[in-house]
């Protein structure tokens, strides 16, 4: 059998020669050749980040997250192995923080064990699937169907589409972000984008419901994506954007944000707050309200002139990141809101869970706060945990 590194890296060129619809069965074929696996199958987080669902869809039942190994795999983003013969291991399938799924590899293990150097090289076979994945989903609905538990409103397909990444690590920050109802969300969303100098993230929550609130938010999104792209400061892009609302809607819409952008080098984070979404900051096991003075929302009146606001942020700081859906949620009781009765004490709950974990684990919560699994309501977290430089 040929070493470690000669395995990975025969597996990383059968890889970059498949075919976008063939990545399942092509590291099927390499993990069975080179380390004797009877199964070895590629299970991708669902929308809602619930269920690890075999690709292609058929090719066995959905795993859940919660409860399971390999949703500790997948929560942890380390190797999980399940002794006996065959011995099972799963292994987090992710690029640069971007957690698709894990790898489920079954091996012969007469000693009910997998050896060090397997799962080394396996691992390495995982990260080389999540970077061919990351390269060729769009080329291709395979794997867009696998992820989805069940179907999808068109006015989500919109929003999915819109989206960035769902986490990221860097050397400066770790990010990670949920929407929910994974499936009929409408008019929420988030963006980020990072360069060497800066990190930008917009909370967007698009009024109305359906395709109304889809279509607008879109409108927003790619507006300041445009206005950012072409080297406009914060508060340049929110007027832009509000200019680009306006000459659609001329008032009738509008749709709340918070812009942010944060300097790598310094954390000084500028931001500009048109609405609804709230920022909050957890230092040193305390989380409080960063504090920002609320302008108009975008398209609610032409010729708006945003302001930027600023605050600093330190190392080992998270600042989380709420859309209206989350902090106004009325309980089940209808007794308070979220933000209210549970959402400070869910912030100082998930200090050492990663920022991605951190975003789920507070969406789940906000379930049982209201009392619905899936919501119904619109809801973003976005967490940001920053190390600075």
């Amino acid at each position: 059998m040929p070493a470690t590194d000669d395995r990975t890296a025969l597996a990383e060129a059968a890889l970059r020669e498949c075919m976008p619809h063939e990545l399942p069965s092509t590291v099927t074929s390499v993990v069975g050749k080179h380390f004797g696996a009877s199964s070895c199958r590629i299970l991708l987080a669902d929308y809602g980040l619930r269920f690890l669902a075999p690709v292609p869809t058929g090719a066995g039942e959905a795993v859940p997250v919660d409860g399971t190994a390999a949703g500790r795999a997948f929560a942890s983003q380390e190797p999980v192995v399940v002794g006996g013969d065959p011995v099972t291991v799963y292994l987090p399938v992710s690029d640069r923080g971007e957690r698709a799924g894990v790898l489920h590899v079954c091996l012969p293990a007469p000693g009910g064990t997998a050896g060090p150097r397997d799962v080394e090289a396996l691992a390495g076979i995982a990260a080389a699937v999540a970077q061919t994945l990351m390269a060729v989903e769009r080329d291709t609905d395979l794997y867009a169907v696998a992820r989805r538990g069940r179907p999808l409103t068109l006015a989500a397909e919109i929003q999915w589409d819109l989206l960035p990444r769902r986490s990221a690590v860097r050397p400066e920050f770790h990010l990670g972000a949920q929407l929910e109802p994974a499936y009929t969300v409408c008019g929420d969303n988030f963006d980020w984008s990072a360069d060497g100098d800066r990190l930008s993230i917009g909370v967007i929550n698009g009024e109305g419901t359906g395709m109304p609130a889809a279509t607008l938010t879109a409108l927003a999104v790619q507006a300041l994506r445009h206005a950012r792209r072409t080297g406009a400061d914060l508060a340049d892009q929110a007027m832009l954007a509000n200019e680009a609302v306006w000459a659609v809607h001329g008032g009738r819409r509008a749709l709340s944000a918070l812009l942010l952008e944060v300097d790598l080098a310094t954390g000084q984070v500028q931001a500009v707050d048109a609405g609804s979404p709230l920022a909050f900051l957890t230092r040193a096991g305390r989380s409080e309200q960063i504090s920002l003075e609320p302008q108009f929302t975008l398209g609610a009146l032409e010729d708006t002139v945003y302001t930027e606001q600023s605050f600093r942020l330190e190392p080992g700081d998270r600042l989380t990141v709420v859309s209206d859906g989350v902090h106004a949620a009325l309980s089940k009781t209808q007794e308070g809101t979220y933000r209210e009765r549970a959402l400070a004490r869910i912030l100082r709950a998930t200090p050492l869970a990663p920022a991605p974990e951190a975003a789920r684990m507070i969406l789940r919560d906000l379930a049982e706060h209201v009392g619905l699994i899936p919501l119904e309501d619109d809801a973003v977290v976005v967490c940001l945990d920053w190390f600075g430089r």
